[in-house]
């Protein structure tokens, strides 16, 4: 029983480590900075585009979130107030929960589509299709 030990402890150290954890999914941390009373975001494109969304409904779910004016400049979002980090990646996190995952079975797989003017969150993976607010 001893060898079996000593075989076994030594394959668990030729294990590769594990480079992910158990979502496949993740969310990207905004990226931004102040400037004056403004917040300039430099990476909410790339989040929309990983969330498989349109970045300017992304940004108008954030705007009407915050109740803040904003716009696209380029490659960047500016918002009209400062506004922290932190709260910004709830507002997303809250984006992706309403308009991303879908609610049966959890997964990214969806598209939003428009049938008589209500918006739909339509699963590829499940089928499932459930109406969403319009922003």
């Amino acid at each position: 029983m001893d060898g079996y030990e000593q075989l076994l402890k030594k394959a668990q150290e030729e294990l590769p480590e594990q480079t992910q954890g158990g979502e496949r999914f993740v969310i990207e941390k905004i990226k931004g900075h102040l400037e004056g009373n403004k917040t300039v975001l430099a990476n909410l494109k790339q989040i929309a585009k990983s969330l498989r969304r349109d970045e300017s409904h992304l940004l108008k779910y954030l705007l009407r979130e915050l109740a803040t004016p904003g716009k696209y400049e380029k490659d960047r979002a500016i918002l009209g107030t400062k506004v922290a980090a932190s709260i910004i990646n709830k507002k997303i996190k809250k984006y992706a929960s309403e308009y991303v995952f879908c609610s049966e079975c959890n997964k990214p797989e969806t598209t939003l589509i428009e049938e008589k003017g209500i918006t739909y969150l339509k699963c590829q993976a499940c089928g499932a299709k459930k109406p969403v607010k319009n922003i």
